[in-house]
């Protein structure tokens, strides 16, 4: 859905999205049809093994968003998630290329996809 006059779509706050890796394109394609280039998702949206490093799939699906120039949000309320060891370092890291950053509120996850 897109965010009121905001230029995202946004995922529902507690329902999966992608249950695969590949599934990642299904956010490109909303993207394109919206005619927006950012997406604000919740950690439920993401695959099961997004936040653990060793998975792989947070950096399989960051990157595939990337290379569709896809900006990415992500509500992640601190307790909710079990977060790999590594996990915080790379989305720090992530961070400094404005593709992609964490929040603890949909709030600030909005103001940061419009500015």
């Amino acid at each position: 859905m897109i965010a009121g006059t905001r230029k995202f779509v946004e995922g529902p706050e507690d329902a999966p999205m992608m249950r695969r890796v590949e599934d990642a394109s299904l956010v490109i394609e909303q993207c394109y049809s919206a005619g927006v280039t950012a997406a604000l998702l919740y950690a439920p949206n993401l695959t099961p093994g997004f936040f653990d490093l060793s998975t792989r799939e947070a950096g399989e699906i960051l990157q595939k968003l990337r290379t569709y120039r896809i900006r990415i949000a992500v509500v992640c309320i601190p307790g909710t998630v079990r977060v790999s060891t590594m996990f915080n370092e790379m989305a720090i890291e992530e961070s400094r290329g404005g593709w992609f950053r964490l929040f603890e509120s949909a709030e600030a996850a909005r103001a940061w996809l419009s500015g």
